[in-house]
């Protein structure tokens, strides 16, 4: 595996890149607080099973660029960070999975970029308008949610999460997965990831962005208010002991796909890839191997110059 910075849409982002050239491109969107460490249980299974995996740091993140300002980091914005992987991959479609903010990212991909896709696989993330219904109307969903709004606020959250050596983050990590999830030489990577100048508050942004969906203020935020339907053929993982996201969010984001299908992981948490890696890979790999949208085979080749 190797890590290149790669040029899209305005920004370098860096991008950890594992598997043959020739191979079906297949793109990992990482989420809020990772960076493309958060698919290493993946991309050395995709890459030995033939496919040319790249797994973006996206804008903001780790080692990639971090533009100011919250504009800078919208759904619309960060979508077309990823069509411009695709076009420096030199390929005309790939399979895109996200995660988190990462599936979030992935569903204005389907909605926005659907000829640019093969297949679409989204991890324990909600579609857009299905999130601000719940929002605006459950009170659980917004209790839930309450760091989608403490990240919003100017300057507090930097110097709060990053006492006692990012206590809130990591806090947050181990209390919602299952025990023993993450390592302590993980969290060393990810407290490393967002230590470096400029990373958090470029985090943060994605966040700080939700203002710009759409929604007035004091009104709950939309992490995207697409309500048009998904056509490429699409699979939801979910893990159902979500402490974040409750599993209504999972059915009404399906109801959102013309080719949907909707596969709960009743043992896991937010983090199924990281716990149960085995069977989100077998998931994914029979899902986007079956018939149906683009053949995996077609598409043009990468360039053979290094990017």
């Amino acid at each position: 595996m190797e890590q290149v910075l790669v040029s899209t849409n305005g920004v370098r982002l860096n991008v950890a890149q594992d598997g043959p050239a020739g191979g079906p491109l297949l793109i990992l969107l990482h989420g809020f607080p990772e960076f493309w460490y958060g698919w290493r249980k993946q991309i050395p299974a995709f890459a030995q099973a033939g496919y040319r995996v790249w797994a973006p740091d996206q804008r903001g993140y780790n080692l990639s660029d971090k533009p100011r300002g919250s504009r800078a980091y919208t759904l619309d914005v960060a979508a077309a960070d990823v069509a411009g992987l695709i076009d420096a991959a030199g390929r005309d479609r790939a399979y895109v999975v996200g995660h988190d903010w990462g599936g979030a990212v992935a569903w204005m991909m389907g909605t926005d970029y659907p000829e640019r896709l093969h297949k679409l696989v989204v991890l324990n993330a909600p579609y857009g308008s299905a999130l601000l219904k719940r929002l605006r109307h459950d009170p659980v969903q917004r209790r839930r949610s309450w760091y989608m709004f403490y990240f919003q606020l100017p300057w507090l959250p930097e110097i709060t999460s990053r006492r006692n050596n990012w206590r809130l983050l990591t806090g947050m990590l181990e209390r919602s997965g299952l025990p023993g999830t993450f390592s302590e030489s993980e969290i060393a990577e990810y407290r490393r990831a967002w230590s470096l100048p400029g990373a958090y508050t470029g985090m943060l942004g994605w966040y700080r962005a939700m203002r710009h969906a759409g929604v007035r203020r004091r009104q709950p935020p939309a992490p995207g208010t697409r309500t048009a339907p998904v056509t490429v053929p699409t699979l939801l993982l979910w893990g159902a002991k979500d402490r974040f996201l409750g599993r209504e969010l999972a059915e009404e984001s399906i109801r959102k796909c013309s080719q949907g299908r909707l596969v709960y992981l009743e043992d896991a948490t937010h983090w199924l890839h990281h716990e149960r890696p085995d069977q989100v890979n077998a998931l994914i790999h029979d899902f986007i191997r079956e018939p149906g949208g683009q053949p995996a085979q077609q598409g043009r080749q990468p360039p053979e110059e290094p990017l």
